[in-house]
């Protein structure tokens, strides 16, 4: 058994160390992910040991990395792209969303393409304007894609791995702010299915679900309600397209209370979908109406007013009070 302790950072470049390794129709492309390493430094040394035709360093042009990527799609690769920061997506969204998400079912199921696309997402980093989205509902929105984002360094390494093999694309956000949070890493593993949830933390009186850089949020929310006598149940979504529901409403049917918690927007945010559906399958199960907790339908703010619009641990011990309440 081969465990180590990685920061998700680590483990995210340990898992593309290894699918390099693994299969020569794997390239990496981004803006710096080269020689620089990328800005966050997660493809470091990987350009030094499979060279500049494995791991290429592209033009400031996210469109046409994209559109690159398709092409060698079609011709038999794996290309996996990075995306700087998660505003920078968008000059790239027609390819993503109009011939990526859509060339399978255009060509009737003949052609596949295994896209990956990462993007760091979310804020508490104290960036400029263009560098703290949270654009996933976005894509979730969009048939064709899958929508995947890990929360802890043993999915960070893993989630990769299944999305690299997936013959579908695959959108991968990672949490920038969690990057060095560390923990233990088996890459001898066998891992769970890519879009199942994990309940996290075990509780009775109502669940939390998150996915990404809110999962760790709700740990320490549901600590802090321990402490009051409240055991809350953490579910760690991992995946919001296709979200496993069916685990939800495994966890609301025994706590009868589920607060759904992400950095991005509330408004008609991946919230929205889940409090829907789980209102319709656990109607009868439910003790309290489903609570969401996200950023505010604003723009994103300067970084110094980022702690003001992003959901913390009070934010989501409020909603869990207003739950419980009933």
């Amino acid at each position: 058994m081969s465990v180590e302790k990685l920061s998700i950072s680590k483990a995210i470049n340990a898992s593309l160390r290894t699918a390099l390794e693994a299969d020569p129709k794997v390239l990496i492309m981004g803006e710096d992910v080269g020689k620089l390493g990328g800005v966050f430094r997660v493809t470091d040394g990987l350009q030094k040991d499979f060279g500049e035709e494995r791991v290429i360093d592209t033009p400031l042009a996210e469109s046409g990395i994209v559109g690159t990527a398709i092409g060698l799609a079609l011709r038999g690769y794996r290309p996996v792209v990075e995306i700087q920061f998660d505003g920078f997506v968008f000059p790239a969204y027609d390819q993503i969303v109009t011939q990526l998400a859509k060339m399978h079912a255009r060509a009737l199921g003949k052609i596949k393409l295994p896209v990956v696309i990462r993007i760091p997402y979310g804020g508490a980093i104290g960036a400029v304007e263009h560098h703290s989205e949270s654009p996933e509902a976005l894509f979730a929105h969009v048939a064709g894609l899958k929508v995947v984002s890990p929360s802890n360094s043993s999915d960070a390494y893993w989630m990769l791995q299944q999305a690299i093999q997936s013959d579908d694309p695959v959108i991968y956000f990672e949490p920038k702010r969690r990057y060095h949070d560390r923990s233990e890493v088996d890459t001898e593993a066998i891992p769970g299915p890519l879009h199942t949830a994990r309940t996290v933390r075990p509780g009775t009186d109502l669940t939390l679900a998150a996915y990404g850089p809110m999962v760790k949020t709700c740990l320490e929310a549901a600590s802090a309600a321990a402490e009051e006598g409240r055991s809350l149940e953490v579910l760690d979504l991992r995946s919001m397209s296709p979200i496993d529901f069916d685990s939800i409403q495994a966890s609301v049917e025994r706590t009868r209370r589920l607060v759904v918690v992400h950095e991005a927007p509330v408004f008609l945010g991946t919230g929205a979908e889940i409090a829907a559906r789980i209102t319709e399958r656990c109607f009868y199960h439910l003790e309290a109406p489903v609570l969401r907790v996200g950023g505010y339908h604003a723009p994103y703010p300067p970084s110094r007013l980022e702690d003001e619009y992003l959901p913390g641990l009070d934010r989501v011990l409020d909603a869990v009070d207003r739950a419980l309440a009933y």
